[in-house]
């Protein structure tokens, strides 16, 4: 089959691959109908962590199923379904407690694990023309039959329960205001959640014009770090106090207006953002060890954070990689009921073979290719 291929930094080719099969009983194949390149992914684009050549991208799938195992009951041949990004087991202490991103059981010696991403197991991605499947009773989600919110529903495999797990790190309560940093898919995610759990007031601090206008068409407040100072832009608006609550949807690559990186630079913005005894949701991705860090102790994963100032105001961080099976379910039924629409993110929608085209855009933040999905030809057969 087709699927998109990891080079080295910067590089991935569509390129014929082994199909998958079924290993286990309670496999399923799915053949991928829409798939889509994530912001994360582009950290191994980059060439900024340990992904090996080789490694077939994509973590955010749906599709239908083709082939169950014979131990797979409730999955049936012809079920239309997304997959958590989270390849999780179901049974071990973590999943019966609902933290399906930090499975135990399908990462041996690793908190979860997931398809196409480095350290995450040995799960191919999905940006091919069919994915196994682990443990498929547990890890599809069903969706109506037919064509219909196809790409709302492939917002449901990562981004939007993403950004949904942000507002829920953060608390946020209806009538809050919140102050999300990164407009990026994921940033915009935890906007538009945010609002849907009631906030008051959203503001969104990015510097990509594109992305700042889908914030504001969403009802957002938009923030331009590279025109104002964003911290004393959003006490501006919130008679000095800051927000309730904030969400860091950045991750280790942040950057200053002047284009440098500083791995924490979001993180202490927050500090300074969020009121005393607020609370601080962090989804942008952290790692233990980035190779192209700016400094040394960058590259061991460590940095430079106001601790003292978040002591003082009494501030609470949740942190950590969503566990989709804990949002799915319901943010496919506010889909299905009109009262979610998380395509607006979408930007184009492009075949398999032009994936390398678009993860140079996009890794350039060119407009139109905010959020790529792509549509592999076994779709179309």
């Amino acid at each position: 089959m087709k699927a998109v291929v990891y080079k080295e930094p910067f590089t991935v080719a569509v390129e014929d691959v082994d199909d998958p099969r079924i290993e286990a009983p309670t496999d399923a194949l799915v053949r991928i109908t829409t798939t889509a390149i994530c912001g994360s992914d582009l950290h191994m684009y980059e060439g900024r962590t340990a992904a090996p050549a080789g490694l077939v991208f994509g973590h955010e799938n749906m599709g239908i199923v083709e082939e169950v195992g014979a131990g797979v009951s409730r999955v049936r041949v012809g079920d239309r379904v997304s997959m958590p990004f989270n390849v999780a087991c179901g049974f071990c202490k973590n999943c019966l407690a609902g933290r399906t991103g930090f499975c135990l059981t399908v990462n041996p010696g690793f908190g979860g694990g997931a398809y196409g991403y480095v350290s995450m197991g040995p799960y191919p991605g999905g940006q091919a023309e069919y994915l196994r499947v682990p443990y498929a009773d547990f890890n599809c989600l069903s969706l109506p039959p037919g064509e219909e919110h196809e790409d709302d529903f492939a917002m449901l495999a990562d981004i939007f329960p993403t950004g949904y797990h942000g507002a829920t790190l953060a608390e946020v309560s209806p009538g809050e205001t919140v102050a999300v940093y990164g407009a990026g898919p994921v940033g915009l995610m935890a906007a538009y959640s945010s609002l849907l759990k009631g906030a008051s007031k959203v503001f969104v601090v990015d510097r990509v014009a594109s992305r700042l206008r889908l914030a504001e068409q969403v009802g957002a407040i938009p923030i331009d770090f590279g025109a104002t100072d964003p911290v004393e832009a959003i006490k501006d608006q919130t008679d000095g106090d800051g927000t309730d609550k904030g969400v860091d949807a950045v991750g280790y690559q942040a950057t200053v207006p002047e284009g440098d990186e500083q791995p924490a630079v979001v993180l202490n913005q927050l500090v300074h953002t969020v009121r005393a005894t607020g609370m601080i949701g962090v989804i942008g991705l952290y790692v233990p060890g980035d190779p192209g860090g700016p400094t040394e102790n960058a590259r061991r994963g460590e940095l430079l954070m106001q601790f003292g100032k978040l002591f003082e105001k009494g501030l609470r961080v949740g942190t950590g990689q969503a566990n989709v099976k804990a949002y799915n379910r319901q943010l496919r039924d506010l889909i299905i009921a009109g009262r979610a629409t998380p395509s607006f993110v979408v930007s184009k929608q492009l075949p398999l073979s032009e994936a390398p085209d678009a993860y140079a855009r996009f890794d350039k933040r060119e407009d139109g290719y905010s959020k790529v999905v792509l549509k592999p030809a076994a779709a179309a057969a």
